[in-house]
């Protein structure tokens, strides 16, 4: 299984529309996958892919493609349980990826949901995975090629292969065990309403983690919708952090799809790779026993 040459330029956190272009112009293995979703309205991924999406992009639907189908193939709780490593690879080589590819992904929702295949890639062992940066608002703002429909034909099989995972998932008993404890500082990417437990549209508890810090997903972006600065990026964490060792921090959100901005975040600021607590406050709240807070 062949991973990306040395010579080829790879792509491990952001990567902007004309870097975006360049690679496509070139020979380089390369898959694009449109990441698009409505929390609200899942049914609208298909409709807003069909509408329009960079050309030659495929589909990653957040609860067909990167969540589990059933309870025994889900590898954690929550309402968009990790679907098995195995699992996951498979839905890789259906969509056409293999090992020797850049994978680049985007939405046309701040990043919210394209994270969750930016972190799988990584938790699949693979690291040449960036997400587009200002996501297809930006790409037509370039005037970068748009189709629309579905394509009539499936890709040409791929032949990813797992590899050590790259990235660190966290599980609930692991979270609750370093409650309070230095080790673990817990970082809550939900808005800040939700976080108090002022208002909660989705779980049946309000509140958050005891101790947690909250860094809501959107605050990792300027009005351009890109990525803040990387030194912009580092202040703002090294301000919430108070002092605390970044690589303690442990992310998490609602379900474990927009937590993955803080991570990334935080990478691209120089702060390293952080934890994902993918389970999140819906796997939190829901489990008998553990303590919640609100304010």
């Amino acid at each position: 299984m062949s991973a990306p040459s040395t010579h080829q330029v790879t792509y491990t956190t952001l990567l902007s529309v004309e870097q975006l272009q360049a690679l496509q112009a070139s020979s380089a293995p390369l898959k694009v996958f449109d990441c698009s979703f409505e929390l609200m309205q899942p049914e609208a991924a298909d409709r807003l892919y069909a509408q329009g999406h960079i050309a030659g992009a495929v589909q990653a639907h957040l609860d067909r493609n990167l969540s589990a189908q059933t309870p025994e193939d889900a590898v954690n709780g929550g309402r968009h349980p990790l679907p098995s490593r195995e699992a996951f690879a498979a839905w890789l080589r259906d969509a056409g990826f293999s090992n020797d590819m850049q994978a680049v992904v985007y939405d046309r929702n701040g990043a919210n949901y394209c994270g969750r295949l930016w972190w799988m890639l990584k938790w699949a062992g693979h690291d040449a995975v960036a997400v587009l940066d200002g996501g297809l608002q930006a790409w037509e703002a370039a005037g970068g090629a748009v189709e629309a429909g579905v394509p009539a034909d499936t890709p040409e099989q791929g032949d990813f292969t797992l590899s050590p995972e790259k990235a660190a998932l966290v599980l609930t008993d692991t979270v609750a065990k370093n409650l309070g404890r230095p080790a673990q500082t817990v970082v809550d990417a939900r808005a800040t309403p939700r976080f108090r437990g002022e208002v909660e549209p989705l779980d049946p508890v309000a509140g958050h983690i005891p101790g947690a810090l909250n860094r809501p997903f959107s605050a990792n972006l300027g009005p351009d919708g890109r990525f803040k600065a990387p030194d912009a990026l580092k202040a703002e964490f090294e301000a919430l952090l108070a002092g605390r060792d970044p690589a303690t921090v442990v992310h998490h959100c609602g379900s474990g799809v927009s937590a993955v901005p803080n991570v990334l975040a935080m990478e691209v600021a120089g702060l390293g790779r952080t934890a994902l607590y993918a389970g999140s406050w819906s796997e939190w709240c829901n489990t008998p026993g553990l303590p919640c807070a609100q304010g």
